[in-house]
């Protein structure tokens, strides 16, 4: 199986945000952020790293011979490396995302690891014309948070749906906390922390700026209910750190 080696592909800095822009537009993940994005998240998301290799040892354990492993809102391909690790090589990944800039980029990564399992990345809008069919493992690693609100309950449906009993969701998000107190402290801890990677303030201002209208968080709660209002009923937090958290939740087996 691939081992994930970090430096394989070096990442291009992320200075996207370092020159004061006059008008900052809404944040997209076209080719610009595409040819940064590695970098990006991995300055941007706190234990970015362990958050994958959770997500890689939690998909191993739900992943069966004859499913397929989707992500969805794959990107540069991360994801699908670290469960590529794990998961046994004869199960099919499946790869979406609506940006052909970050699928290139996926690809290149896959072919340059040595990636031999099958696999397929679809370009598609998650959020209005996904199929999701004979699923044990499906992922959205930041990517449910970009979905607008008035789809999300479509997009976990069709996940739902398309996930074999015992299947599993794994979600990971930013969230906003049950008391505005905590609230505004926890994005405070978050801002100190892009600081430590030497994010200037010019840049995490204008970054939120862009995020504002495209990146809407929900609370934990909100979204546990969410996920058993689509039918999953064991659903537990399996990583939390100030406003990130992730999430896994399961289908029932059916009954024998």
């Amino acid at each position: 199986m691939t081992q994930v080696d970090s430096q394989a592909i070096p990442f291009k800095h992320d200075n996207l945000f370092k020159e004061e822009i006059n008008k900052v537009s809404d944040f997209k993940f076209g080719p610009t952020v595409a040819n940064v994005f590695d970098d990006m998240v991995n300055r941007s998301v706190p234990f970015y790293e362990e958050i994958q290799r959770m997500l890689g040892e939690l998909a191993v354990g739900y992943a069966r011979p004859g499913t397929d492993v989707y992500d969805l809102g794959c990107s540069t391909g991360t994801t699908l490396l670290n469960m590529d690790r794990r998961v046994p090589n004869d199960i099919r990944f499946v790869g979406i995302d609506d940006s052909a800039e970050m699928l290139k980029k996926c690809e290149l990564k896959l072919r340059e690891l040595g990636v031999s399992r099958p696999y397929e990345l679809r370009q598609g809008d998650i959020q209005r014309d996904i199929t999701i069919s004979n699923a044990s493992v499906v992922v959205l690693c930041l990517t449910l948070q970009f979905i607008r609100p008035i789809y999300r309950q479509k997009v976990l449906k069709k996940i739902y749906d398309g996930l074999v009993p015992g299947g599993a969701l794994l979600v990971v998000e930013k969230i906003i906390t049950e008391d505005d107190q905590f609230n505004r402290d926890y994005i405070n801890y978050y801002y100190e922390y892009k600081r430590r990677q030497h994010y200037s303030e010019l840049e995490i201002s204008q970054k939120r700026e862009a995020l504002e209208n495209v990146l809407i968080p929900y609370k934990l709660s909100e979204n546990r209910l969410l996920l058993q209002e689509t039918g999953f009923s064991h659903i537990e937090t399996f990583f939390q750190w100030y406003n990130f958290s992730g999430m896994i939740a399961v289908k029932t087996e059916a009954a024998s």
